[in-house]
Parts: structure tokens; sequence; C-alpha cells
């Protein structure tokens, strides 16, 4: 095997870990120079994808509780395929109508604003679900395992008002006025903007998040007001081990359009910085029940 075709294979094999797909898909892809050793999973190619699959990030994140979380799915997906123009995303069974009510905007009287991803909205494709948003060409589509599957989605009520479904062709001004504080940015626009480089770089690699969960489900994701990204897990995976993975497989590779920043050097273990964002691997001690009872044996 000749250096160049064995460099493919190590690229495809990176990019099979880090997705789920077959290796002659992404083999198929490394030959075709879509992805590299530096960039072993396609990228969007425009900012208006990348933020929307970064705002299904921190949505999931915050969304999904704890014990909702199965068989390492911290995000809710199995496995992905990603373009450059698009991604689509393999639910997993337990979680799919939890998914779907998560990211689907809505107006929550309890919690006192809007939740959910603005502008999003739902358009059915046979036994799939294509999400786009309003105001740009944006969209993710969700498959699931079972062609017959139908979503059960959510609807009004309990204080809550499903934007989704009242404004299915324009943004609620509530919307509007979230998109705006975001793109104006309350904080620095380039941490905002390097986030969303990360967070829809993790959702393109579900399968390196599985190593952190798929133990016992005692694993858990979540963010500080959309800033970062935690992941939290007590066994499986070595710490230094997943940050390696999600090192190779691209994550924290700065584009040049990215500004570099002191932090971007590791101050924490675990803590993989780009450009003022942040993705945090965190390894803690075992509190689940069958673990107690095994140690006490």
């Amino acid at each position: 095997m000749s250096r160049r075709t064995d460099n493919r294979h190590r690229v495809a094999t990176i990019c099979r870990e880090a997705t789920g797909l077959p290796h002659h898909t992404c083999l198929g892809w490394a030959e075709a120079g879509l992805i590299t050793r530096h960039q072993p999973v396609p990228e969007p190619e425009d900012e208006a994808q990348r933020a929307l699959e970064s705002l299904l990030v921190a949505e999931l994140a915050d969304g999904l509780r704890e014990g909702e979380r199965r068989d390492g799915a911290l995000l809710g997906f199995t496995s992905a395929r990603p373009t450059r123009t698009g991604l689509t995303l393999v639910l997993h069974p337990a979680m799919a109508d939890r998914v779907l009510s998560t990211v689907l905007p809505r107006i929550d009287e309890h919690y006192g604003g809007l939740r959910g991803v603005p502008g999003l909205r739902i358009v059915p494709m046979g036994g799939n679900v294509v999400l786009n948003q309003l105001q740009g060409r944006a969209t993710v589509a969700l498959v699931h395992p079972d062609p017959d599957w139908r979503p059960l989605l959510p609807e009004h009520g309990d204080g809550l008002t499903q934007l989704w479904r009242r404004n299915r062709h324009r943004l609620h001004p509530a919307e509007v006025a979230e998109l705006r504080g975001r793109a104006g940015s309350g904080g620095d626009p380039g941490s905002v903007l390097a986030q969303d480089w990360l967070n829809s770089r993790l959702l393109r690699r579900p399968g390196l998040l599985v190593a952190a969960g798929v133990v016992h489900g005692s694993a858990n994701v979540y963010t500080h007001g959309g800033e970062d990204v935690v992941v939290e897990w007590c066994c499986g995976v070595d710490r230094d081990e997943l940050e390696r993975r999600l090192r190779r497989s691209g994550l924290a590779e700065r584009p040049d359009r990215i500004t570099e920043r002191l932090r971007d050097r590791p101050w924490f273990p675990g803590e993989i910085a780009m450009g003022g964002a942040f993705v945090t691997l965190r390894r803690g001690p075992c509190y689940a029940p069958y673990a107690t009872a095994r140690r006490a044996h």
C-alpha cells in the first residue's frame, strides 16, 4: 500500500469513528479531497449553517436532562452524515421526540421567555424531519431508524406557545430580538463565532461523544449560557483519551478567520480552546447504584 493510500485510510478511519458512517463512504471522501488529515470531517461552507448547528448543540446540551441521555447519545444522535451544505443526523429512537420538543421554539410563561432555537421550523418529509431556519438556507435533516416513525410533536398548553406552529412562515418578535442580540453579541463576537465552529464540529462527531456515556448513561452535557460546552461523565473512556480523539478529529483546528487567543493554550486538563471558545471534558467519580453495589462485593 502506498503512503498516500495509507494516509487516506487513516483519515477515513478517523472520519468513521467520529461520524458513524461506513469506512468506504469516508474513504471516498478522502480520495475526492473532501476530507483531510487536518479536517477529517466535512465542514459547513457558510456561517448560517454553522450557527444553526451551534444553536442546536446549545439547546440540546441544556434542554436534555441527564437521565434522558441514552447509550452515549449525549445530544440525542447516534451518527451523522455531514456535508458542506447541510447535515443529516440519525436520532436515538428513545430520544427522538424529546429532541424535537427541546429545539423547536416556544414561549414559556413559566421560564419567562423564548426557549428553543429561534427561527427554527419543521418540515415533514416522508418518515424523516427537516429543520429549517426561516431567515436563511440552513437546514438539518433528522432520520429515525424506524421507517414508520412519526414524531409526537409538542402542542400549545401548560404555559407554552409553540411558535413554530403559530408563526410558521414568519419570525415572532421574540425570535427577532434573540437573533439580533446574538448577531450583535453582548459578549465578544469573535468568541461567538469560534464557539459556533466548536459546537458545529461536536454535532458532526456524535461517534466520539458516545464513549463518554455508553457504559451506563451517567453522563451529562451543559453550557454556561451557551458560551461553552461541558461534557461530564464517570466511567468508560479516560479524559485524556477522549480529548486525544476529539483533537485528532480536527475539533480544535483553528480556521484562518478565527483569531488565536492566549487561552487557546490549555490552562486546565481536559480543556479544548479555540479563539476564546471552549469545550471542557470532565470525568468524575461514579455514583451509579450498580457500581456502588459492585464495589461492596
